[in-house]
This record gives structure tokens, C-alpha cells and sequence, in this order.
């Protein structure tokens, strides 16, 4: 079984009807739009500036349907995957992805990041921020080759994997972008409130930990500490070669086994994810710096953050036959390069969204215009939509998360009105954003609760109503 839920292909279409009937949130004509989440007294945690967000939002969104969706969407994450706590006087946060009780690394961050602009406004969501920061040391520490982790150490379904597996652990699948994000988390939350109570000797821990642990997977003397085989039919759950992936020549990249969709590298320099990691050390180099005034660490971090970022001005842009000179995907330092993007963050589409390249940048443009077309092996357009996708559900299935990533990285009107149609015809009148959905019949979908998207989905809509109300309205 795989992490992500997928609907049998055997009368799949009837199948997601069916679900979405018995949630009894199908759109009839003529049906008023009645909000989709839980009952007050069964949401797992509520914050009135929030709400005070979603009530002032709806009213800028002429178009009900729309409405509704950011109604169920936003508060997603809030609603339904958070389980806080004070544990010692220390907020501690537990956040599920939705449909599987296990928190990622990356997930976790990405369904708090649009609720960090309000936690100067509300002490309780501050405090739950704050205990999302706290459990990501916490898991960091525990092993920063990990990506996702249980809530206690009660095991997991893939214990029988072939790696160094712990009972605090869901999956051990080593991603750059696990270790990336909740600094991201970090950071900002603390230029966003100056609050540096996070800054224990364990949180130190962790940031050196992730300093070596990428360090490592430069893999200059030897393979690196971390390897993982599976028991699976599925070639991208699992690595080759006794389980350290294909070979790279050790130019200084780091190496990602696997993808942020958990999808194994065919390729171990993953492009994107490096790039995500430049701006990662950074980040640690100045809160070293400024908060707990280690020069030498803050030093040694900057120093692996211009070599990554000089490395991939060498090695990661290639000239393509249609679109001149793009950033490749995936490449292994002997000049082998392969050229697509996958729809999950840090994509190519997205590194602009993440802070990593401007927009404006004309290698980013160039590289967006070829991950957007038929160029790219996993870029679908069918009857009801147009998107990215990748090899972790298949073909002909578009994530919305590429919709509404393309939307965030446009600067046309048009284009991110164009996503804000295809996000509201293919939600198959659920009112919620799914994992995929077919590119020719949007009832044709996986998982019903991917809480990631629906957040996503919320950012992206008060994003629109700062910079381009009149799409709303």
C-alpha cells in the first residue's frame, strides 16, 4: 500500500461518486452552498481570527461556489489534522496529512505556512505554530533521514522496510525537503513575531543535524549513511543498487533518494530540492547567528549554501531543443539530465512560490512555458483541465496542487483566472481539492481528504483578493 490513497481503477469513476454521495455534498442545480465542515463542537481547533479571515474573504468572492470551497478549504487543516497540546508548559502540535494518521515533515509545515501571517493577532494559534515548530525538532532529532513520524512510538506499516526504521517513524524516505521546510516553518515565524522560545539545545541539535546530514549526502567519500529497499512491486518505493539509488559523480550536489511526492529520484541530484536547500542553510546560518550567536556553524552553513548555489549554476541548467536554456529536473554529475517536473513542492513551477528564483528571472520563464506544455512527460491536458502530474498516481492524472502553484507563480490575469476555473469545475461537488482527478472527468479522483491542497487552495484565494480582487469579484 502506498502513502498516497488511491481509488481502485476497476469502476473508479462510480466509485468516487459514491464516496462523495455518501458525504451527501454533491452539487444539484438550484442546491444552496451549505458549508462542509465539521460542526463547531468537533473541530479539533478554532481560531477567531481565522474565522474573522474566512467571513471578511466570502464576502469579496461574488461567485458562491468559489465562496463555499474557500469556506471548506481554508480552515482545513484547523478543522481536521491538528492535535495540540501543552506538554510540560511547551506547546506541542501534532499535525496529520488528512487520511493517514502520520505527520510529514513537509505536509505539516505546508498546512500551517498560511496561518502564519495571523498569529500575531491570536496568542492560541501563536502557541499551536509554535508546537508545530516544537515537534518538528523533536522528529528532526529523532532522525533527520525521516519524512514522516507517528505521534508516539507505536510502529509503523513499513517497519519491514530495509532501512535503519525506529518505532517513532511512519516512513523513512531521506527527501532534502523534509529537512528544508520546517526550517522555512521556523524562520519565518520567527521574523514574523521576534519569538526565539524555540531555541533550545535540541533545536540547535537539529539544525546541525541537518547541516551534517546534507553534508553527508554529498556522498564525496562514500555512499552516504542512508539506504532503503521495499518490498513492493512499485519501482518508485523503492532504490536500486543494494538501496543508495543509481550512482552519482560526487560534484557536490546533495543527493535526495527520494522526491517530495515519495517517489524514488531516477536522477539522486534533485534539482529543485537543492535549490530549496541553499535557501534552507541560509536561514539556519542567520538564526545561528543572530539567536544563539554560533559564528563558526552560522559560518560553516553559508559556506555549503554557496557551494550548492555555485554547483547549480554549473551543473543544473541545460539548453533544451525548443526552449533554450531551462533548469533540469534530476541529474547524477556525469552529464546525464532529465528533463520534466513533477507536481509536487519544490517543483520547477514552484520555486518561486518557495522564495528560491525570481519570477521575473528569464530562466525561470523559460523553464516554466516547458514544464507547462507537452514537453514535459507528466503535464496533462484532457476535457475538463490542464496540469502537472507525476509518476506517484500515473497518467492522465492531474495534482491540483500544479493548478494552484501555476496560479501562485502567474503574473496574467488571465492565466490565474484560468486556474481558478479548472480548481472550481473539478472538485467533483465536494467542496474540497483532491490529491488528483482525471484530466477528462474530474469524478474520477484520489483521497477526499488531503488537507495540504485544500490549505494551498485557501492561500492561494487570499492571495488573489490582495493582488487581483476583480478575479473575485
Amino acid at each position: 500500500m502506498n502513502r498516497r490513497k488511491f481509488i481502485s481503477s476497476v469502476g473508479l469513476a462510480s466509485t468516487a461518486l459514491i464516496a462523495s454521495q455518501a458525504l451527501g455534498n454533491i452539487i444539484q442545480p438550484g442546491r444552496k452552498f451549505i458549508s462542509m465542515r465539521p460542526p463547531l463542537e468537533k473541530r479539533k481547533f478554532t481560531s477567531k481570527v481565522i474565522e474573522d479571515v474566512i467571513t471578511a474573504t466570502k464576502l469579496k468572492i461574488k461567485d458562491p461556489e468559489l465562496a463555499w470551497m474557500f469556506e471548506n478549504c481554508f480552515p482545513n487543516t484547523l478543522d481536521t489534522t491538528i492535535e495540540f497540546e501543552m506538554t510540560g508548559g511547551i506547546p506541542d502540535t501534532f499535525v496529520i496529512t488528512g487520511d493517514i494518521h502520520a505527520m510529514w515533515l513537509r505536509d505539516s509545515t505546508a498546512q500551517v505556512w498560511p496561518y502564519l501571517p495571523y498569529v500575531t493577532k491570536d496568542p492560541a494559534l501563536h502557541n499551536l505554530i509554535l508546537g508545530v515548530i516544537n515537534r518538528q525538532v523533536k522528529c528532526i532529532s529523532i532522525d533527520p533521514y525521516a519524512n514522516a513520524f507517528n505521534k508516539e512510538a507505536t510502529g509503523s506499516e513499513w517497519d519491514t522496510d530495509l532501512t535503519e526504521m525506529k518505532p517513532e517513524l511512519h516512513e523513512r524516505k531521506w527527501e532534502i525537503d523534509s529537512l528544508c521546510y520546517p526550517v522555512r516553518l521556523n524562520y519565518h515565524f520567527w521574523k514574523q513575531t521576534g519569538d526565539t522560545s524555540f531555541a533550545t539545545a535540541q533545536w540547535l541539535k537539529s539544525l546541525k543535524l541537518i547541516l551534517e546530514t546534507f553534508k553527508n549526502q554529498q556522498r564525496k567519500n562514500d555512499k552516504g549513511a542512508y539506504h532503503f529497499q521495499r518490498n513492493t512491486p512499485k519501482a518508485t518505493d523503492t532504490l536500486s543498487e543494494s538501496g543508495y539509488g543509481n550512482p552519482v559523480n560526487p560534484i557536490g550536489l546533495i543527493c535526495s533518494s527520494f522526491r517530495p511526492s515519495d517517489d524514488a529520484t531516477i536522477l539522486p541530484f534533485l534539482i529543485p530540492s537543492n535549490y530549496f536547500a541553499v535557501q534552507t542553510l541560509r536561514q539556519m546560518a542567520e538564526m545561528a547567528e543572530n539567536i544563539s550567536g554560533e559564528h563558526v556553524f552560522a559560518n560553516q552553513c553559508n559556506i555549503l549554501a554557496d557551494e550548492v548555489d555555485s554547483l547549480l549554476k554549473q551543473y543544473a541548467i541545460a539548453e533544451h531543443l525548443k526552449y533554450g536554456k531551462i533548469i533540469t529536473y534530476e541529474i547524477d554529475g556525469y552529464g546525464n539530465r532529465l528533463f520534466m517536473d513533477d507536481a509536487n513542492v519544490p517543483s520547477l513551477l514552484a520555486m518561486p512560490y518557495l522564495g528560491c528564483m525570481d519570477i521575473k528571472d528569464p530562466l525561470y520563464q523559460n523553464t516554466r512555458e516547458f514544464v507547462l506544455s507537452a514537453n514535459n512527460p507528466w503535464f496533462f491536458k484532457g476535457k475538463t483541465g490542464e496540469g502537472i502530474g507525476g509518476p506517484h498516481v500515473g497518467p492522465d492524472l492531474i495534482w491540483p496542487l500544479s493548478i494552484i502553484m501555476r496560479a501562485m507563480t502567474s503574473a496574467s490575469a488571465s492565466e490565474i483566472s484560468q486556474c481558478l476555473q479548472m480548481l472550481k469545475t473539478t472538485h467533483a461537488g465536494t467542496g474540497f481539492i483532491h490529491e488528483t482527478f482525471h484530466k477528462d472527468d474530474p469524478s474520477v479522483f484520489t483521497r477526499s481528504w488531503f488537507a495540504w491542497a485544500n490549505t494551498l487552495f485557501g492561500e492561494l484565494i487570499l492571495k488573489i483578493s490582495k493582488e487581483n480582487p476583480q478575479l473575485l469579484s
